[in-house]
């Protein structure tokens, strides 16, 4: 393209090339459940190539204009079937070597068929791609996302023909005003790293749905909801648990219904972690899952889990494994947790933003609480607006997404930030939004506490129902004692959670208790951690950080090696260190 006076063209000179694609930005209100529905998976194989000067969209590769007007070829600077083929879903970082640190655009292509067969909307779901993604098919814009780690879904129904190329440039540059912003504790993985799906659905769908347990203590009642994709329809859904002999009709008004019905299901718990087959039909559309019901309360210092107090024993996990970074696999999620188990444990909190769906999924089969986090974390831009909504949208996705696991029992709002007037706006705005839309569960966050007063004490635990404190005594703050006092100062009215704590070691390094970097010391501070603990009354869950080591740019020194490495195993979970077997001990108490 040139200017009026065709002396440049735009696609080199224009700097404001992006402000063509700032709009459809898919949001949670557009997010459509998959549960039971036969979805057609567009993994395998895609074309791929880094962008780094972002010319697919500065230039419009994605239109594939490749004559003039007269019938001339164009010298192109690309040829989407020659790319690299990579699979999808996968992290860019670990496909080649010259790939591991690269931050920035990279554009992926395939094509695909498609035939009708009597659905009238076909819907492009995508389980995650990192962090923004411009969605391209058979040559026009449909829309983008930001947020690295929640689902979108895109209407492609009048972007189809029979043969279809559809393009994604996902661009994985840490900004400011993201969330999470551009200083992070984590590698930076770029990719399509996540199921990418097509629904195919009827006229009217049922785009969002919940069933669960009425908290009311009586453990008698549940709750059924129903949303629609079409706002001013009315009717009757229908939802049916047969194992309990349950068929309920849901009144449905303007797109949406709810309804309270008597019912007394076997409770899902640790021990018994008891799953339903629950049905949800309203006109051609019907969508099925696998849901157990339980309660989660707060009662003074106390948790209570289905009425009984509990105390959540557990670790802190990163969604990551050495030969697939972010993109983990079911397997992969299942050895974190039978490693959990092992440990003794019966809680994770999954830090420190969404994982992939299919580990709250499997945490249900396998009777694991799990605590579920939004990446507010460190200095956001507190005072953004648009920083705010990308965080509120992302907490949204995903409650929408995970608010029929009977796993999840607490949403967090954030992580490490200072006790500041805008931040406390910001996140007090989040955790109000949280119990708005999911009165089903309990709101935390991972505070810090007041090193310089010694106690705990942090604003935002007003708005909070459980608080969750990150400490590092005995490795960042060198003085364990204080410890001690920080809890002998402290008189929470609600129950505490220690949501971090721990020390690095490289597994294998040994030494005195006092050197540094050695399994000796990272036991040593959790042998005195854990006697504190211990002794504190409103203490009742420990997350220590955590299970294995994980990929980091900020840690260079011989033993890190760009590995933070407060695991309790090795990166590649074959060695357990002896800090490891401390804890297993201490929660077989």
């Amino acid at each position: 393209m040139k200017n009026e006076t065709g002396t440049f063209q735009t696609s080199i000179h224009d700097e404001d090339f992006l402000e063509q694609f700032s709009g459809g930005r898919a949001g949670w209100e557009g997010l459509i459940s998959g549960a039971g529905r036969d979805t057609e998976k567009l993994n395998g194989t895609w074309n791929f190539s880094l962008d780094p000067y972002q010319t697919c969209l500065r230039a419009g590769w994605y239109l594939e204009a490749s004559h003039d007007a007269s019938g001339r070829e164009y010298p192109l600077d690309y040829d989407f079937d020659q790319w690299e083929p990579v699979p999808v879903p996968s992290c860019w970082n670990l496909l080649k070597k010259e790939y591991l640190w690269y931050e920035g655009p990279a554009v992926y292509t395939r094509k695909f068929t498609y035939v009708n067969r009597g659905e009238k909307t076909v819907v492009l779901k995508i389980g995650a791609a990192n962090y923004d993604a411009k969605v391209f098919v058979n040559q026009r814009y449909v829309g983008h996302h930001r947020g690295g780690s929640t689902p979108f879904c895109f209407d492609i129904t009048s972007f189809l023909g029979h043969d279809n190329r559809i393009v994604i440039v996902v661009d994985n540059t840490r900004n400011p005003n993201h969330v999470p912003m551009t200083n992070t504790d984590w590698f930076n993985y770029g990719g399509l790293y996540r199921d990418v799906e097509l629904l195919r659905l009827p006229k009217v769908a049922i785009t969002d749905f919940s069933v669960a347990l009425v908290p009311d203590g009586a453990f008698d009642k549940l709750r059924a909801s129903v949303t629609l994709s079409d706002p001013s329809c009315g009717g009757q859904a229908v939802v049916t648990i047969a194992e309990l002999g349950l068929r309920q009709e849901i009144p449905v008004r303007n797109g949406q219904g709810e309804v309270t019905f008597g019912a007394k299901p076997e409770l899902w718990g640790p021990e018994s972690p008891r799953l339903y087959d629950v049905e949800v039909r309203f006109g051609e559309d019907v969508v099925t899952d696998r849901i157990g019901f339980r309660e989660i309360r707060v009662a003074g210092t106390e948790i209570r889990l289905n009425g009984r107090a509990i105390v959540l024993k557990g670790i802190c996990i990163h969604e990551e494994s050495e030969a697939n970074g972010k993109s983990v696999t079911d397997e992969e999620i299942r050895e974190n947790f039978r490693l959990l188990k092992d440990l003794n444990a019966n809680y994770a909190r999954l830090a420190h933003y969404p994982h992939s769906e299919n580990a709250a999924r499997i945490a249900d089969e396998m009777g694991i609480l799990l605590w579920e986090e939004i990446p507010v974390y460190w200095a956001i831009h507190f005072r953004n607006k648009d920083t705010y909504a990308d965080a509120e949208n992302q907490l949204l996705e995903l409650i929408r997404r995970d608010k029929n696991r009977a796993s999840v029992i607490l949403w967090s709002v954030g992580n490490e930030n200072p006790d500041t007037d805008d931040r406390l706006n910001f996140m007090k705005s989040l955790a109000l939004r949280a119990k708005a839309v999911d009165g089903s569960r309990l709101v935390t966050a991972a505070c810090l506490v007041d090193r310089v007063n010694l106690i705990i004490n942090d604003r935002l635990a007003d708005s909070l129902d459980v608080i969750g404190i990150n400490e590092y005594y005995g490795w960042y703050e060198p003085n364990i004692e204080h410890l001690q006092v920080i809890f002998d100062h402290s008189k929470p009215t609600k129950p505490v959670i220690i949501s971090e704590f721990g020390a690095d070691a490289r597994a294998g390094e040994r030494g005195s208790k006092d050197d540094l970097w050695t399994e000796d010391k990272q036991l040593e501070v959790y042998r005195i951690q854990t006697q504190t603990f211990a002794k504190i009354p409103y203490i009742k869950g420990t997350t220590p950080w955590i299970l294995f080591d994980f990929r980091c740019p900020r840690r260079t020194n011989g033993f890190q090696d760009f590995y933070n490495r407060k695991g309790l195993l090795s990166q590649d979970k074959k060695t357990k260190k002896l800090a490891y077997f401390c804890m297993k001990a201490y929660y077989s108490r």
